[in-house]
């Protein structure tokens, strides 16, 4: 069973019922699902997922003090407690006194922080830039089972994804990373003997390769861990997951180096071709460092434009 499932049989079981009886009243100001740290709020748990932090359970997420109180806070972390222990099989995680659960009752406020570095998520230039993909992810992953008063799902909605100038900045970044490695530092390391400096190029080629595709796709990447695992389902150059694979996996002698140059400009021409559909791009060809420079030629925000290339990764 997928986590973000058991927590929600787990709430209509036992927590619902606690909410509408015990705290009627708080009810139209509290969000409740399952998001934050985990695969199962990526929806990508599996059997071996269970075998540490996963079990039945729920969060409760509360506005600030002036509109739930530090009593009422405290009343329903207690009832929160209480839950059974166990469900479908699995057992709950004890809850820390200090705080830091995954689970239970917590702050909306304290949430985002921890996430994005922002209560309200209004974020700035700044912030867009150095926040870490995986809190953003993190932040507007899993699921809400309801938002009475709206407030947690407007935070996630601000966060939904990068601004334009935001997504352009972090993909030309990427490009230029592509060609270097890929297009250009590889071979020179193949021609060397260099056959481990050749696959660290071969590493850093297929990281920014997935990072661009993501980019495309306009969806936050994952931790390294799930990165492939998101982009079997991304319906925008998803495809690419086996070339991707081949390219890490095989190795370095006359015959491989030179399928797999083969198999990097035919993703660079596939990454070329769907920036152009996407209007981000006037270069023609694929060599990616042209890329990259038409790529930020597109950003209106002039601050934006000029910044250093790599800026965004």
């Amino acid at each position: 069973m997928k986590g973000i499932e058991l927590s929600k049989k787990y709430f209509e079981a036992f927590g619902k019922e606690v909410l509408e009886t015990e705290f009627s009243s708080v009810l139209p100001l509290i969000a409740v699902g399952l998001a934050g740290s985990g695969s199962e709020c990526l929806g990508f748990d599996d059997e071996i997922s269970a075998d540490h932090d996963f079990e039945p359970g729920f969060c409760i997420f509360l506005p600030d003090e002036n509109t739930v109180d530090r009593r009422t806070a405290f009343l329903l972390e207690r009832a929160y407690a209480k839950l059974p222990k166990e469900f479908m099989g699995f057992k709950r995680s004890p809850l820390s006194p200090v705080g830091g659960n995954r689970h239970g009752v917590i702050r909306m406020e304290d949430f985002f922080l921890e996430k994005v570095g922002s209560g309200d998520g209004r974020l700035s230039l700044g912030q867009w830039f150095s926040v870490p993909e995986q809190g953003l992810l993190e932040a507007t992953s899993g699921a809400v089972f309801f938002d009475n008063l709206g407030e947690f799902s407007a935070v996630r909605k601000r966060l939904d994804y990068f601004p334009e100038d935001i997504r352009l900045k972090k993909l030309c970044g990427n490009l230029l990373l592509m060609g270097q490695s890929g297009q250009y530092n590889y071979k020179r390391c193949v021609l060397r003997g260099d056959t481990a400096a050749a696959q660290m190029a071969v590493f850093e080629f297929v990281k920014s390769a997935l990072h661009s595709i993501y980019l495309l796709n306009r969806v936050y990447m994952p931790y390294y861990k799930w990165s492939f695992r998101g982009l079997k389902g991304l319906s925008v150059l998803g495809g690419l997951s086996g070339d991707l694979e081949y390219l890490i996996s095989s190795g370095n002698s006359s015959d491989e180096a030179e399928k797999k140059a083969a198999v990097i400009e035919d993703i660079c021409k596939k990454i070329a071709y769907e920036q152009k559909e996407q209007g981000l791009t006037d270069a023609d060809g694929a060599e990616m460092e042209q890329q990259a420079y038409a790529v930020n030629e597109k950003i209106t925000d002039h601050a934006v434009r000029t910044m250093h290339i790599l800026s965004g990764v």
